[in-house]
């Protein structure tokens, strides 16, 4: 079936062709765009003025000397009527024109007889014949998988598709703007690093030919940011690409896009100020109301945020001090769970989890999860009133991390010292541990100021639409279609 629409649809394509018409033009004359001409339709009809109009044949009614057309532009939808009185090698249209192709209009506004906004056409030009025919509006895509892999039908079909990337990047935008205002400079820095940090994760390996070195996809952007801080930068931020070769859920893709900011002569309670008015600022101006839907449940962003000790609120959730408890212990305690961690996980991976288990979960309104254990943040600055734990926030809300903040750690034999930890739990299989990075430890020698730093990712922007993160990624990664 598919292949004798193609097939037609190019003979159509050859037929164009042999009347001197080009079915693939370079150069297109717009006016106005087919929201605007709704919205000064009266004006428009009153002035008997002819504009210019361009978009995608959505629907096709051949009426014998009339042709109805609904033609669609990114900015709305409209009635087009063709006539053979108005219209220039009308029969070679009439036999050619389908569903999805691009056309040019040029006419008059035109009210109908039963009071439809119309396009009366002067002019038709074809801009690019389409091959294979759109979906139909009301049978649309039902299936997720095939939505997700042509996205482009999805947004043609599907308004809210469509409205979900233009709303992200509005959030984008309010991001910036924010942090513009706030006095920070947007910097950029590679992709590819000799060493994978600024976060436990898996990486993505490459070969670059030039240097016949292997190199790995970033999997965070702090180890380059804090080293433009120890180069004398106060106040910069990055919205990029990081890679991380790990499991696909409704929360975790290998490839998205994340914001990090860091602040010279400033900590985790400066931020904790900063954020909030940040996040209020940000879904605001993206959703126009601080009050979002989530799962049936209504999130108030615009209230005062809570405040909650991760130590005291993992004690409260599994009756005993993490801080306090051995390897075996937590491993007991994450089997019972039905967590069934990699036998090599450390005592701060086996905390993370089942406080990711516990906790995060209950953790529904906006809230500023403080005092994590140092062996869960081997990056973050100890508490001077407890070295157990870390200077470190995580936005939660909507039982998912939203947010992640730090008092950086700026003592390089500290620093160090993790490192080797770190290197320690690699060599026992844990893939995720940080890897020993003598470059960062000698930029730190040179003096990094107190900084606090923050980091962002659009799983924010999927959980305030209601969406999971494929849905919200143009072209997730799929497996290759084997048909």
């Amino acid at each position: 079936m598919l292949e004798e629409i193609i097939k037609e649809r190019k003979r159509k394509l050859q037929y164009l062709k042999e009347r001197g018409i080009n079915p693939y033009p370079s150069k297109v004359k717009r006016s106005l765009v087919i929201g605007d001409v709704i919205k000064n339709f009266a004006s428009l009809k009153r002035n008997k003025k002819n504009f210019d109009v361009v978009g995608r044949v959505r629907a096709f009614r051949d009426q014998g000397k009339i042709i109805f057309l609904e033609l669609e532009d990114a900015s709305g939808r409209i009635q087009v009527i063709l006539n053979n009185e108005n219209i220039l090698q009308f029969p070679t249209f009439k036999k050619t024109l389908d569903i999805g192709d691009f056309i040019h209009i040029f006419g008059n506004a035109f009210l109908t007889k039963r009071g439809e906004k119309s396009i009366l056409a002067k002019k038709i030009t074809v801009l690019a014949k389409a091959l294979r025919s759109i979906p139909s509006d009301f049978y649309g895509l039902e299936d997720t998988e095939i939505r997700l892999r042509k996205r482009y039908l999805d947004t043609i079909l599907n308004k809210e598709a469509r409205d979900i990337f233009i709303k992200k990047s509005l959030f984008w935008k309010s991001i910036r703007e924010f942090l513009d205002r706030e006095g920070f400079i947007e910097v950029d820095t590679p992709v590819l690093e000799a060493i994978a940090g600024g976060a436990e994760a898996e990486p993505f390996v490459t070969h670059h030919n030039a240097l016949n070195e292997d190199f790995y996809l970033r999997i965070a952007l702090e180890i380059s940011l804090k080293k433009m801080i120890v180069g004398g930068f106060e106040k910069i931020y990055e919205i990029g690409r990081v890679f991380r070769n790990e499991g696909i859920d409704a929360e975790h893709l290998q490839d998205y896009t994340q914001m990090e900011f860091y602040w010279a002569y400033a900590d985790y309670k400066d931020l904790m100020k900063l954020l909030e008015k940040m996040y209020k600022f940000v879904i605001k101006n993206t959703f126009g109301t601080l009050t979002l839907s989530w799962q049936g449940k209504k999130i108030h962003w615009g209230k005062k945020w809570r405040v909650v000790d991760y130590i005291q609120a993992f004690k409260e959730k599994n009756k005993f001090n993490p801080l306090e408890a051995t390897k075996e212990e937590l491993l007991k305690r994450a089997l019972t769970l039905g967590i069934g961690p990699e036998k090599n996980a450390g005592r701060g991976r086996l905390i993370d989890l089942i406080y990711k288990k516990t906790v995060r979960p209950t953790l529904i309104e906006p809230t500023f999860l403080i005092n994590t254990p140092t062996l869960v943040s081997p990056l973050a600055k100890r508490s001077s009133e407890n070295p157990e734990v870390v200077e470190r926030l995580q936005i939660v809300a909507c039982g998912t991390e939203l947010g992640n903040g730090f008092s950086e750690l700026n003592d390089p034999l500290d620093q160090r010292a993790r490192f080797e930890e770190q290197s320690a739990l690699r060599k026992e299989g844990d893939k995720e541990a940080h890897m020993f990075d003598e470059e960062f430890l000698e930029a730190l020698e040179y003096g990094m100021p107190p900084t606090a730093g923050f980091g962002l990712s659009e799983r924010l922007f999927a959980i305030l639409i209601d969406k999971s993160i494929r849905e919200i990624i143009f072209s997730p990664p799929m497996k290759k279609n084997r048909q």
